[in-house]
């Protein structure tokens, strides 16, 4: 089986520093799956040079295998502190440890977590009617079951 630590080793040699991996699995039949994205988003020629370089590093007579190298798709959870780092100031959806649903504002982003801006009307003491209320809600990273990028088309 080819070795986890050692694709890791070559996808590294060929990202810059704007570029990170998302998730990298080998399974037992050597099925090779790259995640890769960047602070700028990927392309297809950056991950067709990866797949490449992967390929040509590898020995096909010593094992056979399947490579796909891609970044991941919108509706990705996200799995790297980098992605939020990535969509930091953009919405995001958060499913938290007890099951609640929020989505906002992806705010800040540190190595422990992040804080999410959410808005809405409530009922507010002293008013007749709904008021927007904003609210900041701090994650640690451990403390959420997913997170993931809302797609807007407006």
């Amino acid at each position: 089986m080819i070795a986890k630590a050692y694709i890791e080793k070559l996808v590294k040699e060929k990202l810059d520093d704007e570029m990170f991996i998302v998730d990298i699995s080998v399974s037992t039949n050597n099925r090779i799956h790259v995640f890769v994205d960047g602070f700028n988003g990927m392309t297809i020629e950056k991950c067709i040079e990866i797949s490449r370089h992967v390929e040509h590093s590898l020995d096909r007579d010593a094992e056979d295998f399947a490579l796909e190298v891609s970044s991941p798709g919108l509706t990705e959870g996200f799995k790297v502190r980098e992605q939020f780092i990535k969509y930091t100031g953009r919405p995001i959806e958060v499913l938290s440890e007890e099951g609640e649903k929020l989505e906002g504002t992806l705010k800040v982003t540190d190595d422990e977590g992040f804080v999410l801006e959410t808005s809405g009307r409530e009922k507010v003491e002293g008013h007749k009617k709904k008021q927007l209320v904003v609210r900041e809600h701090k994650f640690k990273y451990n403390e959420i079951k997913s997170a993931k990028a809302v797609i807007s088309f407006k």
